[in-house]
């Protein structure tokens, strides 16, 4: 049920968050909305997704980060900025998709550079496909709680966020899951990032910076086991790609008996050299928005950070999340004959055309997954994800990179030329 916000959040919500309600108490319009934005900036998606939405927006105390969220779509974090209204936009937005005014049967493809999924997207455990129907796209459908429902909006300040959902959902072995859904948003100061990172950030450096913790509850009175099915939650970040942008991976180096193989790269056919490049200890994966290709990496090998450089726009992003090496991980692909219990912890993606020429985006995704949720009925799983975002030039983002990516700018820049 929807809880009632109190009268001091719901003013912190009015007064330091919702400038989507397109009019104050005077009856004029705020100030976000008084301007026109150049596309990309965050002004402009700001004023845009106002009219799909009344805006969750959190920011820092000087307006420099700012975040859009939205209950009505699915407690997304639609996009950022490092460098308020008049800074880039992070986050795809899928324009093309919120102007045709469908509803998609598979998928409600809105865009978001953080949302809340639930996994397996496949196999025998899948929550996209029916029981006993082919795993193809024809018979795909996410479903709706994550895909086209609200979420509640549970309480909100300008630095944080918490939405909620109940939800059931049918999986390929026919059992219906009944689901509490929790997400926590919280924008981070530049010391509190600098403190889960390990690292000093210049003052200098414009930076954005959030974590979202996204829990899971029973709430069926049976366990969630092998024979019934379970899920896993899934976070997948969206952002605009551009002719430079590579995502960069850093793994455990060891022996595949011990650890597994490095990356499985064939999700959607092999993804071809010139594109994903291991360099003993790092994967490069170009994400230019041009070729459809999917990687995956077990629990073992992910670090658990994945990063994207964009040249290009100066911007370097981080995506770091819990893992638990020892932990079972649900294979994910549309074959309800591989082994549900073998699967990825950390995914990238780059978009590309489809046969028929037609393209959803382009843009790229870093992606993580908690392990399998086994409950017993009242039990609660937990999966923190964090995204950092610093812009600047190569001097300035180096050190950056070095320390947590073991590579640099420069040696990025390259490695595809």
């Amino acid at each position: 049920m929807k809880r009632n916000l109190s009268t001091g959040v719901a003013a912190a919500v009015l007064i330091g968050g919702l400038f989507s309600l397109s009019c104050t108490g005077d009856g004029k319009k705020s100030e976000s909305m008084k301007r026109n934005y150049e596309k990309g900036t965050f002004g402009y998606d700001l004023n845009y997704l106002s009219e799909k939405d009344s805006l969750i927006l959190l920011k820092s105390e000087d307006g420099k980060a700012q975040l859009i969220l939205s209950a009505k779509y699915q407690a997304k974090v639609f996009t950022s900025t490092a460098n308020g209204l008049e800074g880039n936009s992070h986050g795809f937005v899928n324009y093309k998709f919120f102007d045709a005014g469908i509803v998609d049967e598979h998928m409600n493809g809105y865009g978001g550079e953080n949302r809340f999924w639930l996994g397996p997207e496949g196999g025998r455990y899948s929550v996209y496909f029916a029981p006993g129907t082919e795993q193809v796209y024809e018979n795909w459908h996410t479903p709706k709680p994550i895909d086209i429902e609200a979420w509640e909006l549970e309480t909100a300040t300008d630095a944080e966020a918490l939405f909620t959902k109940e939800m059931e959902v049918v999986n390929y072995q026919g059992t219906a899951l009944k689901i509490g859904a929790e997400r926590r948003i919280k924008l981070l100061s530049r010391e509190q990032s600098s403190r889960e990172l390990g690292l000093s950030l210049p003052r200098e450096m414009k930076m954005v910076a959030y974590s979202t913790e996204n829990r899971i509850t029973n709430r069926n009175d049976f366990a969630w086991n092998e024979e019934t099915g379970t899920v896993c939650i899934w976070m997948l970040d969206m952002f605009n790609p551009s002719e430079e942008a590579v995502t960069i991976i850093p793994y455990h180096r060891g022996n595949e008996e011990e650890l597994g193989t490095v990356v499985t790269s064939d999700y959607f056919g092999e993804i071809p050299a010139e594109r994903l490049v291991d360099e003993e200890g790092v994967l490069f994966f170009k994400t230019d928005g041009k070729a459809r290709g999917k990687l995956g990496m077990n629990a073992r090998r992910t670090k658990g950070i994945a990063a994207n450089y964009d040249p290009i726009g100066g911007r370097l992003t981080l995506m770091t999340f819990t893992v638990a090496p020892d932990a079972t991980y649900l294979n994910q692909e549309w074959n309800p004959e591989k082994d549900p219990l073998k699967g990825d912890a950390l995914n990238a993606y780059n978009d590309g055309p489809l046969e028929d020429g037609s393209i959803m985006g382009p843009f790229l995704e870093l992606e993580s997954c908690s392990p399998a949720a086994f409950l017993e009925s009242g039990e609660t799983l937990t999966h923190r994800h964090t995204l950092y975002h610093f812009t600047g030039d190569r001097t300035t983002l180096s050190p950056i990179a070095e320390q947590l990516l073991g590579v640099s700018p420069d040696r990025i820049t390259t490695i595809f030329h």
